[in-house]
This record gives C-alpha cells, structure tokens and sequence, in this order.
C-alpha cells in the first residue's frame, strides 16, 4: 500500500498541474472529442461552452459560503477548542491519522459541506498538536473521508431522485430513500468504507524521511483586528462603534437564523441540503464570535481562500455544458450500458458515471447528463432503479479522488497545492472501487 502510493505520489507530482490549468485542459479536451465523436463541429461546440459557463454562478456562490462560514465558525473560541480537545485524543501521527480519517469520513456521512470543512480544520488542528505527523498526508486523509458522502444524509443524487418535479421523475419515477440510503448495499458499502479507509491511510502513512512536517506557528491564524474602535477625540464609544460591538445585535441575529431553521425542519423533516448548512454555519458563527465586527474579521481571514472557487467553477459549467449539450456523456454512457447485463449493469453504470465525473465533477450535473440514459437502461434490463441512481452518485463519490475540483475548499483551508494531496487520493480510488464494486454486483 505505501509503496502504491509512493508512485501515485511521485507520478502526480511531476504530471499533475495546478487545479485552474486542470480545468483549462479538460475544457480543450472535451472541446476536441465533441468535434470528433459527435456530429457537431467548432462553432456549436463553442456555443454549448458558452451557453454553459455561468451555470454555476449560484452554486460557486454557495460553495464560497461553504469555505467562508464554515472557516469563520471553526475560528470562533469553543469550536476551536472543541477541536483542539479532539485533536488532543491523538497522541501518535498514526493515531492522528486515522483520528482524521474517521472524523472526516462520519461528518461527510452527515452533510458533505461540513465534512469538507471540519476535516480539514481538524487535520490543521491535529498537525499542531502532534509532533511528527505529515501536514500533506493529514489534509489528504480529510478529502479522503469525502468519500462517503453520497451514501449519506446529504447525497445529492437520492435526495433529487426522492423529490417530486425531478428530471428523471417521469421516466423512473420517485425513487424513495429506503430504496437507495437506506438500503443493505448501502449500508455495506458505507460501512465498509469507514472500516477500510482508516486502515488503508494508516498503511499509507510516510515514515521517517518521507514525513513533511510544518512548523506549527505557519498554522496559527492571522491576528483578528480590534474588535473595538475608540474615536481618539472622546473617550465614550460612538454609536456606530457600540453598533459593530453590540452582543445584543448578534443573538437577536443568530435567533432569527435559528428560528428559521426550526420552521424549515418542522415544515420538511431534516432535510440538510447546502443553503441549510450555510445558514446554520452563518447563525452559530455570529453567535460564538459574539460581535458583528469580530465574526466580520473572521470571514475576512477566510474569504482569502475562495480564489480558486470562484475563478474555476465557471469553467467547469462550461464542460458540463458541452458535455449534455453535444450528447458526448450520453455517448460515454451508452458505451458502457451497450456491454452490459443485468448482472453487471450497476457496476458498469458506476464505471460510467466515474469517467463522466471528470469532465462533470458534480452530483446534480451527473443526474442531469447520466438519468437520461442510465434510467431507461436500467427498466428494459430489470434493475432496481435505486441501484441504478446509487451507482451515478458511488461513481461521481469516487473519481472525486483522482478530480481535484471538490478538494478547492481544504486545500484553500490548508495552503497547499492538489498536488500535495491527490497521490493519495489516486491510490485510495484504486483500492475503494473494490469496496463498490462488491457492494454494488453483490449486495
């Protein structure tokens, strides 16, 4: 396992460019293969790009926010030592690692945005903390834990497939969660996730001179400025000061967020999906930083990592756009379903929905590019249809391992590179598509 992901490591290393020039490659890419495999040529290809680029605007919005809110509360004085206290647990770098991996693994169960976020909070905490340990391999055993959020609460594909108005609602119709989550295979496979990736990270983990270690102080957050401004010519704070510094306008905010929070699960069960997970970020984070200009100073540190979010996406809009509007993923679908049987169909369908997942590193794009072709397949061979829409969301869930889209927001959080992280990932992608492939053919 180590020297596997030695070489994955080494090979990304040298081959594997910054995450914008990724998205610029795969953009000429796909550029090309539509030209060629289908029947439109430069000018429409040209178009669908277009057509797509700003698709995303909302959801990079809602990305950013993810970083923003999330990094914000984490900095707030008992989230942070709630951290620390956890970190504490680790007394090894092995034990840290798999303490990240974990921790990682069941908050992206829970909701996937705030798995993202805590896990790599809580690898920065435990680098600090733990002498020895490598920074890189800990940020990487976060977005490794990212592994297992479509079989969990906040799994794009099932939650859309259950909701009335869906595009796939006519052909395969609603497809209920105790047909896809919570389901035996899932239960499986998401089992044998939080099982095995621990484990395989601990196997993983550099040793002696391999270890890349940071000094803790480059890991300590900026100084927040002064909460409080004093005009030079009174000693009495101003209206506008007191206003920055009020505690009472921050609870009377966070109170109003709770209160919305509590209709919308009264009114829709706990249902999490991002807005929700920002709100809740925003509100508890204003709550704990206890002032307005405090928790503003907190976004202000974090807002300085969402450079990478918000220049990229757009271009992975534009992919998606050329990718459904060419005809090119129905293409790349129907390639795999034409090999299949009954038998194989949800692992071929997986192995599909993978490929797609580089071009479209996103669970609702994938149901939009995929259902269309993955659906109706699935009905002339017999498949249960909540396999058929798991296997989209477990193929989309596993190339994020080789696609460094998703890991924008740690890698922000962290300070690094993709490529300080991504031969890791490669490996666990090699040995996690067997945990699939059983659960999926077998389960």
């Amino acid at each position: 396992m180590k020297a596997l992901s030695n070489f994955f490591t080494a090979l990304v290393q040298r081959f594997l460019p910054d995450p914008f020039v990724f998205a610029l490659i795969l953009t000429l890419i796909l550029f090309v293969s539509g030209i060629v495999f289908t029947p439109h040529g430069p000018i429409e290809m040209v178009q669908f790009w277009g057509s797509g680029f700003w698709n995303l605007l909302a959801f990079a919005m809602q990305m950013s926010l993810v970083l923003v809110t999330g990094h914000a509360l984490a900095s707030s004085p008992l989230v942070k030592k709630w951290l620390v206290n956890i970190a504490l647990l680790a007394k090894t770098p092995a034990q840290g690692v798999i303490l990240v991996t974990l921790g990682a693994a069941i908050a992206c169960m829970i909701n996937w945005g705030f798995g993202l976020i805590v896990g790599a909070l809580f690898a920065k905490e435990v680098a600090k903390r733990v002498p020895g340990s490598d920074y890189r391999f800990l940020i990487a055993c976060a977005y490794i834990g990212f592994l297992t959020w479509h079989g969990g609460l906040s799994g794009s594909i099932p939650l859309v497939a259950a909701t009335p108005g869906n595009p796939m609602e006519k052909t395969a119709g609603l497809i209920p969660l105790s047909d896809t989550i919570f389901t035996g295979y899932n239960l499986f496979i998401t089992l044998g996730l939080l099982i095995v990736l621990p484990i395989m990270t601990r196997l993983m983990m550099p040793t002696g001179k391999e270890v890349v270690e940071i000094d803790p102080r480059l890991l300590a957050e900026d100084e927040m400025a002064p909460a409080t401004v004093v005009e030079t010519t009174s000693s009495k704070p101003t209206f506008a000061v007191r206003m920055e510094n009020s505690r009472f306008l921050s609870l009377t905010i966070a109170l109003l967020g709770y209160s919305y929070l509590i209709y919308y699960f009264a009114t829709n069960g706990f249902k999490m999906d991002i807005n929700t997970v920002n709100l809740l970020f925003f509100t508890t984070g204003i709550l704990l930083h206890r002032t307005p200009l405090s928790y503003m100073n907190a976004v202000s540190n974090a807002a300085k990592g969402t450079a990478g979010i918000v220049i990229q996406f757009p271009f992975y809009a534009g992919i998606q756009g050329m990718m459904e509007l060419s005809g090119l993923g129905g293409k790349l679908t129907n390639a795999f379903i034409s090999i299949s049987n009954e038998t194989t169909f949800p692992f071929l369908a997986f192995l599909s929905s993978g490929v797609v997942n580089f071009f479209v590193p996103s669970g609702g794009g994938h149901w939009v590019v995929q259902g269309p072709f993955i659906m109706p397949a699935a009905e002339q061979l017999g498949v249960d249809p909540g396999v058929a829409a798991m296997a989209i969301a477990y193929g989309e869930a596993w190339m994020n391992m080789a696609q460094p889209f998703w890991a924008l927001p740690a890698l922000a959080i962290a300070g690094l590179g993709a490529r300080d992280i991504m031969g890791y990932c490669v490996t666990t992608l090699i040995v996690s598509g067997f945990i699939f492939a059983i659960g999926l053919t077998f389960f």
